[in-house]
């Protein structure tokens, strides 16, 4: 390619990652959001981390293969849960990496 063509992938390149960043907040900076609205965009980055996180906990090896008792998972269940009950992230990073190290050591 010529160093013309890498500077117009480039330019194109950021226009494409910046406008749909601004677009949104251009469109509803005037507005006022519904309740329900509101409520809905809270729960997409939950779905989003869910969406990466539950293919690496289920799926092993290649060609994937479910299976429910890789350890990744018989961790993750327990960590999930005691961050559901205490809401505390520093703890909730502990437990998981110490029940992680006690899965490496029984696995």
């Amino acid at each position: 390619m010529l160093e013309r063509d890498y500077i117009i992938l480039v330019f194109a390149m950021g226009i494409v990652t910046y406008v749909p960043r601004w677009a949104p907040l251009y469109l509803l900076t005037s507005r006022r959001l519904s309740e329900g609205m509101i409520e809905w965009l809270d729960l997409i980055p939950a779905a989003i981390l869910s969406a990466l996180l539950l293919p690496a906990l289920l799926l092993s090896a290649e060609p994937r293969q479910m299976s429910l008792l890789r350890p990744e998972l018989l961790v993750a269940v327990p960590t999930f849960l005691f961050a559901l009950k205490t809401k505390s992230l520093g703890g909730t990073v502990v437990v998981g990496m110490m029940l992680y190290w006690l899965a490496g050591r029984i696995f």
